[in-house]
């Protein structure tokens, strides 16, 4: 029995290709293969009774993998959103999308915004996708947009912790409570800079496509167990 669950788990979707080689398959086999596992990672969570998920799919900085790797998790990620979006619907969660769409192709542009409406409205479960996102990209846009609507306030010099984060992707969602990535790698590579302030953090061995839900349940377990202080 878990006693203590997080509202919300941010999870770095990682070791795909390394997987994919592993298996002596193609890298979009491993691409398939983790997007299929980052599914039941979410469906596990929200049964588990975890209010908010969110998946770290793809970065500012990925786009300087091989092109036509890159167009085919764009294809991978609309197909995804095109198959499971009444599923969204009929189970009551909302999808949010952080990170700039303005880069993303036209095709998931518009599969990002039907799921996206569609599902406003639901309060059970929130799920995030991180497309096109780096931290630090959200922290300058942010930024922009507090000082392009604060510029004529007599206060706008003096920059609020609590109003500046209105401007962030995250709007209006707790910041995570656990940060969990896949595949080995010790770091964050530049994932919700501002919201990890207090975030515990777990680097799991395993690749994504081996990333089972009894796994998540151990480090569900883990989490339970820590004291967190905020500094004091």
């Amino acid at each position: 029995m878990i006693e203590s669950l997080p509202h919300h788990v941010a999870i770095i979707l990682d070791g795909n290709r390394r997987w994919a080689r592993a298996h002596h398959l193609p890298t979009f086999a491993g691409h398939v293969a983790g997007l299929k596992q980052a599914k039941k990672l979410v469906q596990h969570l929200k049964k588990r009774g975890v209010r908010v998920v969110t998946l770290y799919g793809f970065s500012t900085e990925n786009w300087k993998r091989d092109t036509k790797e890159v167009s085919y998790l764009m294809k991978l990620f609309a197909q995804f959103l095109k198959i499971n979006i009444n599923e969204f619907i009929r189970e009551g969660a909302q999808l949010r999308l952080l990170g700039d769409p303005m880069d993303l192709p036209q095709s998931l542009r518009d599969y990002l915004k039907t799921s996206i409406t569609k599902t406003k409205t639901n309060t059970q479960f929130i799920v995030q996708l991180a497309l096109n996102y780096g931290g630090r990209n959200e922290i300058i846009r942010a930024f922009e947009k507090y000082i392009a609507r604060t510029k004529n306030r007599s206060d706008s010099k003096h920059i609020d912790t609590k109003d500046f984060e209105q401007y962030l992707d995250t709007h209006g969602v707790p910041d995570p409570d656990l940060i969990i990535r896949t595949s080995g790698e010790q770091r964050i590579s530049n994932f919700l800079l501002w919201q990890s302030a207090y975030s515990e953090i777990f680097f799991a061995p395993e690749y994504l496509p081996d990333f089972t839900p009894s796994k998540l349940d151990t480090i569900l377990a883990w989490y339970s167990e820590r004291s967190r202080r905020y500094g004091s």
